[in-house]
């Protein structure tokens, strides 16, 4: 049985946070990030790294992320 089969109503089971920034840079951009979640990480010099370091001890904005990767994964679904 796969992960996704395990976890049927968890969208985020078996994927990294890298993965979820990753995939949001590649469909949005990171002035996007930056105009939807307003944090520095997103506005000024955007890298992967920084944006993790910051991403990972700040759980509020974690969620945002998360919350919009969710969000945008059902569009790209339906």
């Amino acid at each position: 049985m796969s992960s996704q089969q395990s976890h049927p109503n968890d969208p985020l089971h078996g994927l990294t946070l890298k993965v979820i920034l990753e995939t949001l840079v590649a469909r949005h951009g990171w002035e996007k990030l930056a105009e939807r979640i307003q944090i520095r990480c997103f506005m000024f010099d955007p890298t992967i790294n920084s944006s993790l370091k910051f991403l990972r001890q700040t759980p509020w904005a974690r969620q945002k992320v998360e919350n919009w990767y969710v969000r945008d994964l059902e569009k790209y679904q339906a």
